[in-house]
């Protein structure tokens, strides 16, 4: 698809005894959709309707009808239909739905984005646009596809873009090339499951299917079936069948061995339960034999003896799909999202369904749920700062694939509502939490809080946050303190640092800076060994990247809390968008504002929140000099406004958008270059052109993408034109935003949880804490020469580097180290 031009777009709608539905959506597909007219091709395929259903389509201006001779099903047609399509894209509408204006070219932009996407599954609501049809596809371990979320209120949880197992043939689009080459829909499947089908090959084969919440669409649920008559039997017979030939087609030989099986079982006593057919009446002689059997109950057994029918077909399509497929069905676990539901609350099914999960270890053929348990020491409620932010999106964002808790040990715990367990809990009951997980991801001080972690005979899985190099922010922010003080704190928090890089399986932190930081770190403590090293030379498995993150959703203003009642309506406005803390410059900023004040009379600065909510955080110093200082110059409550209280986190999406740029300045220090300014990613979520002081990873984002004004540290006049310029100059301001528009998917929470995701789905202890890990291959023994030269050339090696003081450090942490080798390795006291 050439940059810019769009593609032509083959919408195909099949019609069966539906044309008054299908005239209006065909009609809608015309004159609604946002599409140019000569790169929009629509069909639409009457299955044999009868009446005059395919005459009232003919008269319907710029659609090109196709007449079958027989009913098709919704899979026949929909092919029928593609053989007569001309684009490179393809569209499938139901009959019974209706587009959103942007329903194309929203879809086209993600495939023209993302060349690995196949597929894009469009946002489905009903016919008012107020409950959800199709936001996510889920599978269960038997086969049956299902609608995640289906019948809840569409209240924005699902705005942001995912990849899925599958679209919903109701309102979806694929690259024609791809459903060429895959063949199209199954025309076995007749109607039913032949999109869950599609889907499943499509992921197998390495493509994505990708859910588009731009793409909007609204549909009449199932108004086909309604025109069928026995419409609930035939649908369940479909539905049966259809699912055990997905499984047989698309499972691996393993996998298949054990699900084939029990599926097929479990279909049989899920007809028995659904039409309460009680099998027991033929142990007891003198009771008569129920010969009444429900539809219901025939549709289930009459589904697999269909089933046998299909297999030799089935047998070749598998032989293909099979020898095609690069991905494993573990890959697609988590797509399946919960793969070992049960679906239906029939008391005898649920039984049935526990036995032969247990009975064909179907619980690891299909990658059980983990129990995860995230762990902060920051307070969480309607406010939370960076910490808390980031541990209730893994939350969130794991909680897909997993069974999660977020537990919190700071005194302050009243969440929002969630989809996942939130506890607070005293520092004493935190064992029990994690005597619960399988895996325990921790920040801050955590560990510290849990011993029993700490120990080397323990088996959870842990993975260590260290976004915050909390010694390095130390160093600055203790600078008020005593001396003696200071150096007992940074002693304190690197000996805390040390236990996790110590004990931790995998870990995490924000950048590339920060990686390189930490690698070093850990090769100081011995963690990078031989083993580490062979089993990944990248060292991406023992540490990676996970930046903080941003919400999907893009933000929504719902009230004006700046202009209009801090400032007034027309004024510009700068964000400072987070806390004041003693390693950031707002000195520098509120001069800088005094100077543009002389300049621009309609200039003012916001500071968010001066209060952080946790109140185990005390007020920094920093806090009362930049009051003083916006006080004597004149500028509080005319130029600089400061909001005391802390912004509830749902509610800082108004603050933003009330704003024209957000703007984070800082000093020329160790703490800057490692650090990750959280409150930048809001700024790009809002879309605000950016002002930053130069020296982190954001400054050299901003810079080499073009999103605002990189400026030297505690410069208040280059600071004060940079502020001028993105305020001002209106055609700048305007190409940052176009810019940052298109960097910010890439730092969604979904995106950058991607390595943490990863290792969930196939945690594993660090190759280093593995039972009995060694070489095997190991060097012969020093001979004593050898080692007195080797002694040698350390004694001169420390003296060069710091005299006897260091001679005598180096001599004692070598004693200790061969103390620990001699107790075994033992360092858990």
């Amino acid at each position: 698809m050439a940059q810019g031009v769009l593609p032509e777009l083959s919408v195909v709608v099949v019609n069966y005894r539906g044309a008054e539905d299908t005239v209006a959506c065909l009609r809608a597909l015309r004159s609604d959709l946002d599409y140019p007219a000569d790169r929009l091709q629509v069909i639409c395929v009457d299955n044999a309707s009868g009446g005059d259903d395919a005459d009232r389509i003919a008269a319907v201006d710029g659609v090109e009808l196709v007449r079958s001779d027989e009913n098709l099903g919704f899979a026949g047609g929909c092919n029928l239909g593609a053989a007569h399509a001309r684009g490179q894209v393809l569209a499938f509408l139901n009959n019974d739905a209706r587009p959103h204006e942007d329903w194309a070219k929203a879809a086209v932009r993600t495939l023209a984005e993302h060349p690995d996407v196949a597929c894009v599954a469009s946002k489905v609501l009903d016919w008012d646009g107020e409950r959800i049809d199709f936001v996510d596809g889920g599978m269960t371990w038997f086969g049956m596809g299902y609608k995640r979320h289906a019948g809840q209120p569409d209240d924005g949880r699902h705005d942001a873009p995912r990849d899925v197992l599958f679209a919903t043939g109701s309102a979806m689009f694929v690259r024609t090339s791809v459903f060429a080459e895959l063949g199209g829909f199954d025309e076995r499947f007749f109607m039913f499951y032949e999109d869950v089908d599609l889907g499943w090959r499509l992921n197998l084969r390495g493509w994505r299917v990708r859910y588009q919440p731009d793409s909007l669409a609204f549909h009449r649920h199932h108004a086909s079936m309604s025109k069928v008559e026995d419409a609930e039997a035939r649908e369940l017979y479909l539905l049966e069948r259809n699912a055990l030939a997905a499984l047989y087609k698309n499972l691996s030989d393993d996998t298949l061995a054990k699900a084939l099986p029990a599926a097929m079982a479990l279909a049989i006593r899920r007809a028995t339960a659904r039409g309460e057919v009680d099998p027991t009446q033929l142990e007891i002689r003198d009771q008569p034999i129920q010969t009444s059997i429900p539809a219901a109950t025939l549709a289930g057994v009459l589904a697999i003896d269909q089933f046998v029918e299909l297999l030799p077909s089935l047998s070749a399509s598998r032989e293909a799909e099979q020898a095609a497929r690069v991905r494993s069905d573990a890959d697609l676990v988590p797509l399946m999202r919960k793969a070992m539901e049960p679906a239906y609350p029939l008391p005898r099914y649920l039984a049935a369904h526990d036995i032969l999960v247990e009975a064909f270890g179907l619980e690891a053929a299909f990658g059980g749920r983990r129990r995860v348990l995230v762990v902060t020491g920051d307070a969480i409620s309607e406010r939370m700062a960076g910490p808390a932010i980031r541990a209730w999106n893994m939350a969130d964002v794991l909680a897909a694939e997993h069974d999660v808790r977020l537990v919190t040990v700071n005194p302050v715990c009243a969440p929002p509502e969630a989809a996942f367990p939130v506890l607070g809990v005293r520092r004493r009951e935190l064992p029990a939490q994690v005597d619960w997980a399988d895996i325990v991801v921790l920040q801050g001080h955590a560990l510290e809080l849990a011993p029993e972690l700490k120990k080397t005979s323990s088996t959870k899985i842990v993975v260590c946050d260290v976004y915050d190099p909390m010694h390095l922010e130390l160093l600055e922010q203790g600078k008020d303190t005593v001396a003696e003080q200071r150096e007992l704190d940074l002693i304190g928090v690197t000996k805390v640092l040390n236990a996790q890089l110590e004990r931790g399986d995998f870990f995490i932190c924000a950048s590339e800076r920060q990686r390189h930081f930490w690698l070093g770190h850990l090769m100081a403590l011995g963690r990078l060994t031989p083993d580490i090293y062979d089993t990944d030379p990248t060292l991406r498995s023992l540490l990676d990247v996970v930046p903080f993150g941003l919400s999907g959703k893009p933000p929504q203003q719902t009230s004006s809390p700046i202009k209009g009642r801090l400032v007034g309506g027309s004024d510009r406005v700068v964000l400072w968008a987070g806390g004041v803390y003693s390693w950031f410059d707002p000195l520098t900023l509120v001069e800088a504002m005094g100077e543009l004040a002389t300049r621009r009379k309609d200039a003012r600065l916001v500071f968010l929140g001066m209060k952080h909510p946790n109140p185990e955080v005390p007020e920094m110093d920093i806090g009362a000099r930049v009051r003083a200082l916006s006080a004597r110059l004149g500028l509080t409550g005319s130029s600089v406004f400061f909001n005391e209280t802390w912004v509830p986190y749902e509610e800082r999406q108004n603050w933003l958008l009330d704003a024209d740029c957000g703007v984070t300045t800082h000093f020329e220090h160790v703490e800057t270059t490692f650090a990750f300014r959280t409150r930048v990613l809001d700024y790009l979520w809002a879309g605000l052109p950016i002002v930053t002081t130069d020296g982190d990873s954001f400054a050299s984002l901003v810079r080499r993408e073009g999103l605002g004004v990189v400026v030297p540290s505690e410069d208040p006049h280059a600071l004060a034109d940079a502020l001028e310029k993105v305020l001002y100059d209106t055609d700048f301001a305007t190409a940052c935003r176009d810019r940052i528009a298109a960097v910010r998917e890439s730092f969604t929470w979904e995106n950058v949880l991607a390595p943490l995701t990863a290792f969930c789905r196939d945690p594993r202890p660090a190759a280093d804490r593995l039972p009995g890990a060694s070489p095997l291959v190991t060097r012969p023994a020093m001979g004593v020469a050898d080692r007195v030269r080797r002694d040698l050339g350390l004694v001169r090696e420390y003296l060069d580097a710091g005299g006897a003081g260091e001679l005598a450090r180096r001599a004692a942490g070598r004693v200790r180290r061969v103390a620990r080798e001699r107790l075994g390795g033992r360092t858990d006291g």
